[in-house]
């Protein structure tokens, strides 16, 4: 039994020294050990023809087994799992202690607001018993309200007194006790979420507070969110005028800042504010702030008029020490907004304290915890490139769209006139002018600008989410591939003369190439290269590709916010300083109190939007989903140069309508109230073809390896295809062509190409695979075609975004049709999973 147990423990670790009566187990030397950890650092999964090149080219591993090779890396693997879990599971400790804090504060917070509330109820039953016994019939009320008198803001003195007011304030709403929060709906606090998030509940105005841990020092937390442009997007500038001396070698800044509009239905939105920076008495950091009266109209006079002036109540962030490093955030933001000059419909952009969390509070929170997650070297991004010049590129295609759509007078936007009918608004602006690249980053020598054609339209039942995936993954549906090249050219040459084109074709393929993702998937930014396709045989030497700068916002399933984004910009090149045309789309829901559909639903609208039926409401279609409103905003810029001023409008105006037409054809297709159904869904009903090719695959998969591949194979028609649908391995099935497309998945397999039934068509069985797993499928081609069936090795593939992907074994298949021809291939790729 000793012996045994010997052996047990030498099989199981990394020792070994092989010989013909050394049984199961092995030692394993030093040197051959050093020899396999050299592999495992190049691939830790090898297949079996590269262990079985390790043992020829590796003499000190000769009397070593092959399986017991495979054994090793089966070991190492697992080793390697168990450190990065436990890594894990220790930082999940400490966020779970650090939570269980803050949630015993909270606690501790609601049990001091329930008696303060059990004193006042007593307090007031008090007061009603001893006026119905007095005698006085007065109505003078016993409680007023103090108005403060207005301060001089230009008084040193009287700024520091609102500086301590608006700390005492602020503290209290930080702590909890000035505002009755209530959770906000669809956040749950935890280790593996972003934290507290609560918004306000009948009192003035909107307010959101979130609190959460970040793995930064308190110093460098202030400093991030004090730059709020960085972090908020809506924030066009923001000036410091005084800077006074405050306690405790605190500051007073006078600041204005500047939002933009989200949409060109409202107007924009500035302040004038006190922000007070200081340190209390327990070592905690406070950045506080509170709008000022009787400021004026702030520096920018010139554009005064295009703004409404804003409230900001005490509002600001508390940033304290924790134990064994990093900061406990707390962030509170309380606006009034004054929407009494916003049309009604969109009000709720303005008097919901859950767009405010969703769009300053979180996004701060996130922000900071992105920055630490890049500087503890947790995020790593391709190309070798830096995430501040990543996050830059993502700043100026936002401030670029939402320049756009603002047009602010002092940027030198101005109106032009339109055509009769008000639907598109045009808006040139001569000092904004991009520089073209063969000309080495100069200015156009001929006079010109940006002309910028715009629109906005209220959308009925359209979940904004698949809205924007669609707009995003099928581009040919709506975009104009000579627009496309127009806007290139203009990077490209010394001219963009719109009238010279040379006519071009968009062969609708276009490749997607991540760049960056924050931490939660809620903003992507890609590179989208578009192919043409040439008309003459001259021009195949010729590219014509197209490539565009992309940033996503709200495409992931998960995400869940109030605005979703697709805004794009033309690019020559890459370089830092790249001019930015951004162009794009905004989604942003007006009936926050209902939940956003998710947008994990994906349609297949290519051929829904073809023949253009329309399908029925599923019955499990919710009402509240029926009713989503929302609003969507377009912008399209365009360089001109001057003598082709008018005929450059008169092409944006015309090609902003086309893509209104195309969106409402889309928005049709794809509201809940007309088809209601899912990615699932839609191929689990109303597709008899789905249902067929469901029976050819399990059938043929029992042809031709003699097993069921379903538990319950003898279902049939629509619960067969459920049933496959919900497989869990991922089946795939690709055409039976020179060139195989993807033409089926099940929901396993879209998951791990990370992809939808839309997008599935863009990609072919070669691009899924590696070169080592591209060798080992064409190896064994001629063995799939005569005896109908092959076993692949575990091995490593790509999925649609880049991503590596491990399965432990593929299975592949001809599918036969009902007179025995080969329909198409398919695959079943077993215990897969991201790398």
């Amino acid at each position: 039994m000793a012996a045994a147990a010997t052996a047990m423990r030498g099989g199981s670790s990394d020792r070994g020294g092989a010989g013909p009566d050394s049984g199961k187990y092995v030692r394993y030397t030093p040197e051959q050990i050093e020899a396999l950890e050299r592999v495992y650092a190049d691939c830790p999964k090898p297949t079996s023809s590269r262990r079985q090149q390790l043992l020829r080219e590796c003499p000190i591993l000769a009397n070593i087994e092959a399986r017991q090779i495979k054994v090793w890396f089966q070991n190492r693997r697992c080793r390697d799992k168990l450190r990065k879990e436990s890594s894990r599971l220790e930082s999940v400790n400490r966020k779970v202690a650090a939570m269980n804090k803050l949630l015993m504060e909270e606690n501790e917070r609601l049990q001091k607001q329930v008696s303060q509330l059990v004193h006042e109820n007593a307090q007031v039953r008090q007061q009603l018993k001893n006026s119905s016994m007095a005698n006085d019939t007065s109505c003078e009320s016993n409680v007023t309200t103090p108005q403060n008198p207005p301060r001089d803001a230009s008084n040193p003195s009287g700024l520091l007194s609102i500086a301590e007011e608006t700390l005492t304030e602020f503290l209290s709403k930080a702590t909890g006790t000035a505002i009755d929060w209530v959770q906000m709906p669809g956040m749950k606090p935890g280790p593996d979420s972003v934290g507290i998030v609560a918004i306000s509940h009948g009192c003035r105005g909107v307010a959101a507070r979130a609190c959460g841990l970040v793995n930064l020092e308190p110093t460098r937390v202030v400093e991030i969110l004090k730059d709020r442009p960085s972090w908020f997007r809506d924030c066009r500038s923001l000036e410091v005028f005084t800077v006074l001396p405050g306690a405790n070698g605190g500051t007073i800044e006078l600041v204005y800042t500047q939002l933009y509009a989200p949409t060109t239905l409202v107007p924009a939105r500035d302040f004038w504010t006190l922000r007070y920076t200081t340190i209390v008495e327990d070592g905690s950091l406070v950045v506080c702030e509170r709008s000022l009266s009787g400021s004026g109209g702030g520096p920018s006079a010139a554009s005064a008029q295009q703004f409404v002036r804003a409230e900001m109540l005490p509002s600001g962030y508390l940033v304290r020490p924790c134990e064994g490093g990093g900061s406990i955030v707390h962030i509170v933001d309380h606006l009034e907004f004054e929407a009494w000059n916003v049309p009604e419909v969109l009000r709720p952009l303005y008097e919901s304290s859950r767009v405010v969390a969703q769009k300053m509070t979180t996004a701060a929170l996130r922000h900071v915890r992105q920055i630490a997650q890049e500087t503890s070297g947790e995020v790593v991004y391709p190309l070798g490139r830096q995430p501040a010049v990543l996050r830059t590129f993502s700043q100026r295609l936002s401030r670029g769209f939402n320049d756009a759509i603002s047009g602010f007078n002092d940027d030198g936007w101005s109106i032009m006139g339109g055509d009769g009918i008000e639907d598109v608004v045009v808006a040139c602006n001569s000092t904004k002018k991009i520089r073209n690249i063969s000309n080495g980053g100069n200015a156009f020598a001929a006079p010109g600008g940006t002309i910028c054609a715009k629109a906005s339209m209220l959308l009925q039942s359209v979940p904004p989410a698949i809205l924007i995936r669609f707009l995003r993954e099928h581009r040919s549906e709506w975009a104009d591939y000579i627009m496309d090249a127009y806007l290139a050219s203009a990077l490209k040459t010394s001219t963009c003369s719109f009238p010279g084109l040379r006519p071009m074709r968009f062969s609708g393929n276009q490749i997607i190439m991540p760049l960056a993702h924050t931490v939660e998937n809620e903003e992507i930014l890609e590179v989208v290269r578009l192919e043409g396709q040439p008309l003459t045989h001259d021009e195949v030497l010729f590219s014509r590709d197209i490539d565009m700068l992309q940033l996503c916002t709200g495409i992931h399933e998960k995400s869940v916010g109030s605005s979703f984004q697709l805004v794009f910009a033309p690019i020559a090149d890459f370089p830092d300083d790249a001019p930015l045309i951004s162009s794009g789309f905004r989604v942003i829901p007006l009936d926050t109190k209902t939940d956003i559909v998710s947008s994990g639903r994906t349609l297949d609208l290519a051929s829904s939007l073809e023949v253009g039926s329309i399908a029925t409401q599923t019955s499990d279609a919710s009402p509240d989903n029926c009713s989503v409103r929302s609003v969507l905003t377009i912008a399209f810029q365009f360089p001109y140069e001057l003598h082709l001023q008018d005929s450059v409008a008169a092409m944006a105006r015309q090609y902003v309508r086309s893509i209104v037409s195309a969106v409402q054809r889309v928005s049709i297709a794809i509201s809940p109230s007309q088809s209601g159904l899912n990615a699932g869904q839609r191929i689990l009903s109303g597709l008899p073809e789905a249902e067929t090719l469901a029976r050819w695959i399990c059938q043929s998969y029992h042809y031709h390896i003699g097993v069921e591949l379903l538990t319950q194979s003898d279902e049939a028609g629509e619960q067969l295809l459920k049933m496959l649908w919900h497989y869990q391995d991922a089946i795939l099935c690709c055409s039976f062509k020179e060139i195989p497309v993807f033409t089926f998945a099940n929901k396993a397999g879209l998951d791990m190409l990370e992809t939808s039934l839309v997008a599935l068509q863009d990609l072919t069985l070669d691009k899924i695979f590696d070169e080592s797993g591209r060798k080992a499928l064409f190896s064994e081609i001629s063995k799939l075609m005569e005896v109908g069936h092959v076993y692949l090795p575990s091995g490593v593939c790509m999925s649609g975004m880049g991503r590596h992907v491990s399965f432990d074994q593929a299975v592949a298949w001809k599918v036969l049709g009902e007179d025995s021809t080969v329909h198409c291939l398919a695959f079943c790729f077993v215990n897969w999973s991201f790398v």
